[in-house]
């Protein structure tokens, strides 16, 4: 198994959000390969010394290491949370071909 620079982030948007234009808007920049959106959840969190519950959508981006600081970047300005969850996951090993076309997509 030889080390991946493909990473995972991880970030939820507000229900309402137009989901998919964030994606496209990453997608379309370079700074993600693929952006998968999942249907509606419900989230229960500690904001403001409050428990608070909303409903979300959970966004899987797909990327390489070294887009994670300008994804971040741009992420930040697009997202409409003041703290957006932003998770980075190695990815460890994965499909040769898959790795290769998500290292591929995000070339400037």
């Amino acid at each position: 198994m030889e080390p991946s620079d493909v990473v995972i982030v991880l970030t939820t948007l507000p229900a309402g959000t137009d989901a998919g234009a964030f994606a496209r808007s990453l997608v379309g920049e370079h700074l993600a390969a693929c952006v998968s959106v999942s249907g509606e959840m419900r989230s229960v969190y500690r904001w403001e010394s409050r428990v608070t519950e909303d409903a979300e959508r959970q966004v899987i981006i797909k990327t390489t290491a070294s887009r994670v600081q300008a994804l971040q970047a741009r992420l930040t300005g697009l997202h409409p949370y003041s703290v957006p969850e932003f998770i980075v996951l190695t990815a460890a090993d994965g499909s040769a071909d898959y790795l290769a076309w998500v290292r591929q997509s995000v070339v400037p």
